[in-house]
């Protein structure tokens, strides 16, 4: 009879979530520990924020380098020739259930814009890019046809004369607000457009790994991102400032929330230790938003909530933490805001999907074994 093996040594370092552990290198972003700041291509968010457009910074991670003025235009008008999608796309995106989350109906849109092509990885980096492209311009309209019609509404057809930002807020809305709100949400697309690895990012290069195609790969992202404790944060948070309701029931809410070890949502990060570099940018926004709508009562809430939580707890905000109602001010509805993270961050899927591309190497970790050893099936009589 055969020796039945044992299980695997009980002092293998075991780290749970890849806590710690290094599987690759990038040259999209990292987070520098000096300055606790991330970085796009080695420019700081914060800086990129201030400075660049949206458009710009998409630029930018898919070539390393940020655009001269005639390659921005260049660029801007690629995207903007991109941004309808197809009568059968409508169609597909019409028949949705009305009460499916929209992280759902984009997951499913964005897998419908792959079926139209035959594609896999490991293909020409020029192809990939022009699927990139179509990818960033065509999940604005893929989101906000979804809204239009689930809320019984005409669709509105996408405008080439439009930012992208503006564009977004002309399909979901008929409108374009102010300039200061526009430029809060290109604000917010910048902050959340690359984070290096990711759950969603690397599940993105995962799949990619397999030399599955981009729209594979974005789709995996997507599916990640939808997770509360990652891309499904800000829609948490929003519904947490809502339960609470008014900033004198916040202490109250959180001194219970801490007796019941519930879930504080828009706090921590694994990668910041000191808070999350972005936040500051996001929270001028937010600011800017109260001011605009005459309503600090979001503002004044999180005031409540993050000094409780640095000074007692040592936990800083993380970029939902502002982002949640600075979309809820600016009108969308909470569930799309995940939807709104995808619009932006594609742009760092679709770079690291790129970058796994031109060095794969198939990602498949190891794991230690802890059920039972080998053994014989006995016969049925004795079962």
């Amino acid at each position: 009879m055969a020796r039945k093996p044992k299980t695997a040594a009980a002092n293998v370092d075991i780290r749970k979530g890849l806590d710690g552990v290094v599987v690759d290198t990038t040259a999209v972003s990292r987070v520098v520990p000096e300055t606790n700041s991330l970085t796009y291509r080695g420019y700081a968010v914060q800086d990129l924020a201030a400075q660049c457009s949206f458009e710009e910074v998409a630029y930018l991670l898919w070539n390393g380098e940020l655009p001269t003025r005639s390659q921005l235009a260049a660029f801007r008008r690629d995207e903007r020739s991109r941004r309808e999608i197809s009568k059968d796309h409508i169609a597909v995106i019409r028949r949705f259930p009305k009460d499916a989350h929209p992280m759902d109906t984009i997951r499913t849109a964005v897998s419908y814009l792959g079926a139209t092509e035959v594609a896999w990885g490991g293909g020409k980096l020029e192809e990939d890019r022009r699927r990139a492209m179509d990818l960033l311009a065509k999940i604005p309209t893929m989101i906000a046809t979804d809204y239009r019609l689930r809320h019984g509404k005409r669709r509105i057809a996408p405008r080439g004369d439009l930012s992208m930002s503006e564009n977004f807020f002309h399909m979901c809305f008929g409108t374009v607000p102010p300039p200061e709100v526009i430029r809060a949400f290109d604000i917010s697309l910048i902050l959340y457009a690359e984070h290096s690895f990711n759950a969603s990012t690397f599940a993105a290069r995962v799949v990619s790994s397999t030399m599955s195609d981009i729209y594979s790969a974005a789709v995996g992202g997507i599916a990640a991102l939808k997770g509360p404790l990652h891309g499904g944060a800000n829609e948490a948070v929003m519904h947490m400032l809502l339960e609470i309701g008014h900033p004198k029931k916040a202490e109250p809410w959180l001194r219970k929330a801490f007796r019941d070890r519930k879930l504080v949502m828009g706090f921590g990060h694994r990668v910041y230790k000191w808070g999350d570099s972005r936040v500051p940018t996001m929270r001028k926004c937010l600011h800017d938003l109260a001011a605009w709508k005459k309503d600090e009562r979001w503002v004044e809430i999180e005031d409540v909530l993050a000094q409780i939580m640095v000074d007692e707890k040592g936990i800083h905000p993380n970029l939902d933490f502002p982002a949640g109602p600075a979309y809820y001010m600016m009108g969308f509805d909470i569930d799309l805001f995940t939807p709104i993270f995808v619009m932006s961050r594609i742009t760092g899927w679709t770079a690291h999907i790129m970058e796994q591309s031109a060095d794969n190497r198939l990602i498949r970790p190891l794991s230690t074994y802890t059920g039972r050893d080998q053994r014989e099936i006995p016969p049925i009589s004795k079962r």
